[in-house]
């Protein structure tokens, strides 16, 4: 039965619409409730703001949501509906027949573990980014995963953004050229630090500041941008280099506010990554460099500004001259570009959506496992790199 025949709407198609939905849940292990239950684990900003996405999406439900912190538990049940199931501990959950798949929102330390063992209890996985920290736990989980049945989604959402796809298609097919660079940042202005109502409760609330947890800026912005960098070139980086510090928000953080990252991949291409929290200028971005032109891409537009002379279009500008230097001005450059326009859905709604026909087509997502935890590994080596000073080679022992 074609997927798309069960997606159709309107009472029309209502009674081909049950059938195939009963065939295609029996396939992916639904029974005949024609619905796949996720579980949140993790009701935090991350887990709790996918609940709104998931209530939009035929055919998904949320049907439980855990977290160890209560305030935290009530805001995931307060958007999800009054029927869905409480739980505090993350296992109790995955004890829960009637759950089909999970959605891991945890600290980044956890997301090994909990993932390992929602595979064990044969729940599908969408477990958020970075997909795990440092390399034992990833090997484990990769293991796990491959010895298993289940559909495993590494939540690097822009992977399944359209307008993303669509880019790396253009890149493929050698729309900047021969490609010599990445630039890629992702700058703010805040401290990254949420109000904790209680002292004992600072590491649980703001985890993100310390290293036991976290892996700062590489693991929570960095990773998105790395992932692009390896489905561009559709390999790993062969080493890595970088610096980082506390320099702006000195207040007992011990991840960096503050970090620079050069990847160098195979054919001499180098992958800049910066981030940083005390200016946002220019926010988001993906700068993709060749020689016949530059990509500059965001979260929601991509721009192409060719090398070509004859094709730049900067405006006429009258050559004043400076009254207080006698100074010829120069004459602003604004170069002719090329709008990528491409129709998407917000890019974690699209991921979601890509889980669900995954787990309804049996078919391996696009952010997959080896992708997943190629971001991964690149992610422990510049955080490897920075705190030790050194050139971190890839670690081909993990096999992806």
């Amino acid at each position: 039965m074609d997927r798309r025949k069960f997606l159709i709407n309107g009472t029309a198609a209502s009674i081909a619409l049950a059938t195939s939905a009963n065939i295609l849940g029996q396939a992916a292990g639904l029974g005949s409730k024609n619905k796949i239950n996720i579980g949140i684990i993790g009701t935090g900003a991350r887990g709790s703001g996918l609940i709104p996405y998931i209530n939009e999406i035929e055919h998904l439900n949320v049907y439980a949501c855990c977290d160890i912190l209560p305030f935290r538990l009530e805001e995931g049940l307060k958007r999800a509906g009054k029927n869905t199931k409480s739980y505090t501990n993350y296992k109790d959950l995955l004890g829960d027949k009637a759950i089909d798949a999970v959605i891991v929102a945890t600290p980044f330390s956890t997301h090994s573990e909990i993932a390992i063992d929602a595979v064990s209890a044969e729940k599908h996985v969408y477990c958020e980014k970075t997909m795990a920290k440092g390399y034992l736990g990833l090997k484990k989980l990769i293991n796990k995963v491959n010895s298993s049945s289940v559909v495993f989604q590494a939540g690097h959402q822009y992977h399944s953004s359209r307008l993303y796809t669509h880019v790396i298609k253009l890149l493929k097919a050698g729309k900047v050229g021969k490609i010599s660079a990445f630039e890629c940042q992702w700058n703010r202005n805040h401290s990254w630090r949420k109000p904790v109502p209680s002292p004992n409760l600072e590491r649980a609330i703001n985890w993100r500041m310390y290293r036991e947890y976290s892996g700062g800026l590489v693991a929570e912005l960095c990773s998105h941008q790395i992932d692009f960098v390896n489905t561009v070139l559709n390999t790993p980086p062969i080493q890595v280099m970088g610096t980082g510090g506390i320099d702006f928000w000195k207040d007992g953080r011990e991840t960096y506010d503050n970090i620079h990252l050069i990847y160098s991949y195979p054919d001499g291409i180098e992958a800049k990554f910066s981030c940083n929290l005390s200016n946002a200028k220019d926010r988001y971005q993906i700068k993709v460099i060749g020689h016949k032109g530059t990509l500059i891409l965001t979260t929601t537009s991509a721009r192409f500004y060719p090398e070509n002379e004859k094709s730049k279009k900067a405006p006429v500008i009258s050559q004043n001259v400076d009254g207080v230097s006698g100074a010829t001005m120069q004459k602003d450059e604004v170069a002719y570009y090329e709008p990528i326009n491409i129709v998407h859905e917000d890019p974690s709604k699209q991921a979601l959506i890509d889980f669900r026909n995954s787990i309804l087509d049996n078919t391996p997502p696009v952010s997959n496992i080896i992708t997943g935890a190629r971001a991964a590994i690149c992610v422990q080596m510049g955080l490897d790199a920075m705190h030790n000073n050194k050139i971190v080679p890839w670690n081909p022992d993990l096999g992806v």
